[in-house]
């Protein structure tokens, strides 16, 4: 939305549902991510930090600023508030074990696995797993490759950083794994540098960009479909397929689905909640 676009809207609605207006198309353009009405008090709720480092009193002043773009930054900073960025450590545990499962499955064809956690926040999701199978792999089992993306810059560089508040580590994190793992940095607890190298991070926008080079056995999306149109749902489904390895394993959150979304992937016999790539015949290759 451009300067002339957003006065003209003014003479229709107030001024802050303008504002509103303008950052749930910023967080679609960027990542879409939609914000549905009924839930705009999260635009409030998430910008307040960004307007205090700001020295803003009001959305309106940000919009402005967004708009007048002499500083290229500031989208960037909202978008990254706006992205809801709920996770925790080992968040759905019986979901970790169904995982290991799928892992030992690959194990068995004599290869590698690789898993993808795609929209990985700050971190948590992939953390757990490099713990998890670092453990394992402590048994004489093979370490999984893990990759681990997110679309926001901050998110990003948190979970590089493997650096978490008293609050963050006892979400989900059992003490045991919290002292062999992680090492207290005054109020904050930060990942053993062996276990951050487990892990590969990167920026990386799901609706916008290719996956990550490579066929992956394994690929975990959870709690960000939620958000997209059911175009977009579509297509990062037909990314994910053409990502992953004949036989692979699509993990949702529990409150998303493939059924009625789309044809590339079918609920798992083996392993309850999940979902795999559905074949694809032998002429359907040829052609495409």
């Amino acid at each position: 939305m451009n300067a002339a676009s957003l006065h003209s809207s003014v003479q229709s609605q107030s001024v802050s549902q303008v504002a509103l207006n303008v950052f749930s198309a910023l967080l679609e353009a960027r990542t879409g991510q939609q914000i549905a009405a009924y839930r705009s008090w999260r635009i409030d709720t998430a910008l307040k930090p960004l307007l205090r480092d700001r020295g803003l009193a009001t959305l309106d002043q940000l919009v402005t600023l967004l708009l007048e773009g002499h500083d290229a930054a500031v989208g960037d900073q909202i978008v990254d508030a706006l992205v809801n960025q709920e996770t925790s450590f080992f968040r759905d545990a019986p979901v970790f074990d169904l995982i290991v499962e799928a892992v030992a499955a690959v194990e068995a064809e004599g290869r590698r696995a690789r898993i993808w956690c795609a929209g990985c926040s700050t971190g948590q999701e992939p953390l757990s797993l490099a713990m998890l199978f670092a453990e394992r792999a402590e048994g004489g089992k093979a370490m999984p490759e893990i990759v681990a993306t997110d679309v926001s810059d901050a998110a990003t560089a948190r979970a590089r950083a493997g650096r978490y508040t008293q609050f963050e580590i006892q979400r989900g994190l059992p003490i045991r794994r919290m002292m062999r793992w992680f090492d207290a940095d005054g109020n904050d607890w930060v990942a053993k540098p062996e276990l951050g190298k487990l892990i590969a991070v990167r920026r990386h926008n799901l609706v916008a960009e290719r996956p990550p080079a490579g066929q992956f056995d394994v690929i975990l999306c959870r709690n960000v479909l939620l958000y997209l149109s059911a175009q977009m749902k579509s297509d990062v489904f037909a990314r994910f397929a053409g990502a992953m390895r004949g036989g692979g394993t699509l993990v949702l959150g529990a409150g998303e689905t493939v059924i009625g979304q789309t044809r590339m992937f079918e609920p798992s016999r083996r392993l309850r909640g999940f979902y795999e790539r559905v074949p694809v015949p032998a002429a359907e290759r040829a052609v495409a």
